[in-house]
């Protein structure tokens, strides 16, 4: 009887480790990714683009106004929605002739020169140019991700009731638009005797979900969490709470964060996941 007890606990104490190695594994990858040459750290400005001509280089009155490098690197020239790059005579930079926003399927077109890469990005009614530098501040001083303990009883295996079709949900950003984002339906669970409900939108062929709860503000970060998990299977959906994570908001001021819709502002504690990043106060 012994021997079967002993046996039942080192199963169980190597499940908990090869989950705990997997959290870790995720995490690190995670990191990783943020300080990658073209990673989240490495966004160094965000320009609107307004009609006409929109100047780019080091000169104080660019328009797109890059930390160094040549005064005048070119012009994007933005015609009812659609943008082109003409370098300056001299600079030897590649480009391709038209410059397609995020919103096209295959992703933005690039400028490179240099440590920068600059695309187009639209939102709402309008377009810009993000600007990526490897030496960006937030880069070199990048501090490290902290995080809760990884804690099983937040990795919850939730019932999934998926709409007849999908339910259009309002997604506001903190550019303070809204944005109507189709949901496929709704991930139901318990935490702490209590049922809760969270409402994904698709993306990449995947359910993300954005959401705030009582540790907002707190110990995590204010405007909210993501989350990530894949497309249901018989009824359920895995919601692994130790995988939340920070939005880009966190680590820089020129992205453009989604915010938890209103039905995903939880009335619980959520204490997993990645902590606030408090060296970042812009």
């Amino acid at each position: 009887m012994r021997g079967i007890i002993c046996a039942a606990l080192a199963a169980t104490l190597l499940a908990i480790s090869t989950y705990d190695q997997e959290i870790q594994t995720w995490r690190q990858k995670r990191e990783a990714a943020l300080k990658a040459d073209d990673g989240w750290l490495s966004v160094a400005g965000l320009f609107w683009l307004h009609e006409g001509e929109n100047t780019a280089g080091a000169d104080p009155s660019s328009s797109i106004l890059l930390p160094r490098g040549p005064a005048h690197l070119g012009v994007f020239e933005n015609h009812a929605g659609k943008v082109t790059f003409h370098a300056t005579p001299g600079v030897a930079i590649k480009a391709p002739a038209f410059l397609r926003s995020d919103t096209n399927k295959g992703g933005p077109d690039s400028i490179h020169y240099g440590d920068y890469t600059m695309f187009v990005i639209h939102r709402g009614t309008r377009d810009a140019i993000r600007l990526k530098d490897k030496q960006c501040e937030f880069r070199k001083e990048f501090t490290g991700l902290h995080w809760y303990p990884p804690q099983e009883d937040y990795r919850i295996v939730a019932r999934w009731f998926p709409y007849a079709e999908p339910k259009q949900i309002a997604v506001p950003n903190i550019l303070g638009e809204t944005e109507r984002q189709p949901s496929p339906g709704y991930a139901a669970f318990k935490l702490h005797g209590r049922e809760y409900q969270l409402h994904p939108v698709l993306e990449d062929n995947r359910l993300f979900f954005i959401f705030g709860d009582q540790t907002s503000g707190k110990r995590t970060y204010p405007s909210g969490r993501f989350l990530y998990a894949d497309r249901p299977s018989h009824g359920q959906v895995l919601l692994d709470f130790n995988k939340a994570y920070n939005p880009p908001c966190a680590f820089t001021p020129y992205a453009t964060c989604p915010l938890p819709p209103s039905q995903n502002r939880l009335e619980v504690r959520i204490a997993a996941g990645e902590l606030n990043y408090r060296h970042h106060s812009r």
